[in-house]
């Protein structure tokens, strides 16, 4: 077992030996979700201020719209929520390369075929060259999609991690 699965194991143990909110309804109560980015030096419940139990919370490279389309989907369509907030942040890995980037580094590490089946499954990394721009860019997505039901309310924000302040964009 890795240090890693030793710290899970351990930490649930000391967590589940109090816990108590195991009633908590499926869907969540605020009926809201939030879009933020994996960066692990966002705490979308302190920052955001999410109680277990309030809100979906959805991560993933770059906050990004398009790739959380379907969770999303989910959430709306099968979990009741009716709010969507999308929260980027500074200092975030996706401002910094370009697809052929990521693609020459999957070569170099993964080799040939890895590389063959990123073409394979056209994927996209969504990397973005302006903060602010990306934000409304994933909004106005969203807000477009046939998908998303048009009460739907989604908002974009970008958090600061060297501040912990968050402001609204859009």
């Amino acid at each position: 077992m890795t240090a890693i699965q030793k710290n899970i194991e351990a930490s649930s143990a000391s967590y589940s030996a109090s816990f108590t909110q195991g009633h908590l309804a499926l869907p969540p109560a605020k009926k809201y979700l939030v879009l933020t980015c994996m960066d692990a030096r966002i705490d979308p419940a302190r920052a955001f201020g999410i109680e277990l139990g309030d809100a979906h919370v959805v991560r993933n490279a770059g906050a990004s719209a398009v790739d959380a389309l379907r969770s999303i989907v989910i959430s709306q369509q099968l979990l009741g929520t009716n709010e969507v907030v999308v929260v980027k942040h500074t200092g975030c890995g996706m401002l910094t390369f370009k697809n052929e980037d990521a693609y020459r580094i999957v070569g170099e590490k993964l080799g040939a075929e890895a590389v063959e089946e990123l073409h394979q499954r056209k994927l996209d990394f969504l990397p973005f060259p302006e903060l602010d721009e990306a934000v409304k860019a994933d909004v106005e997505f969203l807000r477009a999609s046939k998908l998303v039901s048009d009460s739907v309310v989604v908002s974009g924000w970008v958090y600061e991690v060297e501040t912990g302040k968050t402001r609204r964009v859009v």
